[in-house]
């Protein structure tokens, strides 16, 4: 009796939805990408973004988060002091000048990690927080998996060249993105420009991501390179209401790498902007109740729906709304009882949750039995259920 049916919206569309104008597409010279709009969900570019390939310091990221959840459960503050062990001092690569013996708090070694890029830092961190670097290599992959990271595994803390270290641009894009919304009080460290340790190496003081003095609103996360993996660079800008998030890897130089990075920012800004295309509270379909006081049900989203909206030639967007009905009553007001999916050419889709407009209370007792008897004649006859309510200028079919 009780169907999942799917309602494709079409006249509705033209009375709510603005049209969707398909963006030209960037085409980046990375040999792997991902541009991610925060603000509403949307995946603006993708190539090869879930091929897992050597991350080298981009990585780090993932340190660094480990350590941003041990200051917010309490385990270290910012001013914890962390050992610094021989191995770590005489890591190579980039480096914020640890020495054995030294006793860095954690501020100081977020920085390192960050602004230096110190694969000693890293090490410190590792021992400091699992015992040896291999164990929070193991903590690393398994909080990668809990966190949906599907294409990433960890050898060492560092990035450094490992058989094992792996991450795909979206794992690395969706991590950046869990920096930003979980972490608001130390993201900031992201934007910090230059940082030496005790006076050590001032000339090695400057932070290595192109896009941090450029005034275009960038405020992170991380470079990396290795022979292996090439120039790459997970970066955030926020202008406005938006932030994007994007990520490439397997640039030849820093020069391009800079320059492709820019370039990204520019098109995601200007090439997309950020519209309401459905108020919060407002009806975009009605779906039928089973043995209610009423015949059917208006659906709602709770919030604001706001999409990108491209530059470029003019084109349609197109919503379907799907729910299992008919959906039976009693129903309460705000009860989530759908989802619209909303399709532009060109860009990933926006789901959106819908709700009860209103209280949907049970049938009395005299509807209920004529409702019954309806059934049953129905099932005699070897015929369906009542088909689902179709809205004016819409069709209707079930899956």
């Amino acid at each position: 009796m009780f169907r999942r049916l799917t309602l494709r919206i079409s006249t509705l569309v033209a009375l709510v939805f603005l049209a969707a104008l398909p963006a030209h597409a960037f085409d980046t010279r990375a040999t792997s990408a991902y541009v991610l709009d925060v603000t509403t969900g949307t995946v603006l570019l993708e190539k090869k973004a879930d091929l897992p390939l050597p991350p080298a310091s981009m990585s780090k990221l993932m340190t660094v988060n480990m350590l941003f959840e041990a200051l917010a459960d309490g385990r270290v503050t910012l001013s914890t002091p962390f050992g610094v062990s021989d191995r770590a001092a005489n890591m190579g690569g980039s480096t914020m000048f640890l020495t054995q013996g030294d006793r860095p708090t954690v501020e100081d070694l977020l920085q390192g990690i960050i602004v230096q890029s110190g694969n000693d830092a890293c090490v410190a961190v590792a021992e400091g927080l699992a015992g040896t670097e291999d164990a929070f290599a193991r903590m690393m992959t398994d909080r990668a998996r809990n966190m949906g990271l599907e294409n990433t595994s960890f050898g060492n803390a560092s990035g450094w060249p490992h058989p094992m270290q792996r991450m795909s641009m979206k794992d690395l894009a969706l991590l950046a993105r869990h920096l930003i919304v979980e972490f608001p009080d130390y993201y900031r460290y992201f934007s910090q420009t230059e940082y030496h340790y005790k006076d050590r190496a001032p000339d090695n003081r400057f932070n290595r991501n192109p896009l941090l003095r450029l005034g275009i609103g960038a405020d992170g996360l991380k470079t990396g390179h290795t022979q292996e993996a090439g120039y790459g660079l997970v970066g955030s800008a926020r202008q406005g209401d938006r932030r994007i998030v994007f990520v490439i890897s397997g640039m030849t130089s820093e020069k391009e790498r800079a320059e492709e990075a820019e370039a990204i920012v520019n098109w995601a800004f200007r090439q997309f902007t950020m519209k309401t295309t459905v108020k919060a509270g407002q009806r975009v379909a009605e779906a039928p109740v089973w043995l209610g006081s009423s015949a059917s049900v208006g659906l709602v989203p709770a919030e604001d729906v706001n999409m990108l909206i491209p530059a470029g030639q003019r084109g349609d967007m197109t919503a379907t709304v799907s729910w299992t009905g008919p959906i039976p009553a009693p129903i309460a007001q705000g009860q989530e009882l759908a989802q619209m999916v909303i399709s532009r050419d060109g860009l990933s889709d926006t789901v959106v949750p819908l709700y009860a407009e209103h209280g949907v209370g049970n049938a009395g007792y005299t509807k209920r039995l004529t409702t019954a008897a309806s059934k049953v004649l129905t099932m005699v006859m070897g015929g369906d259920a009542p088909p689902p309510l179709a809205l004016p200028g819409a069709s209707s079919t079930t899956n």
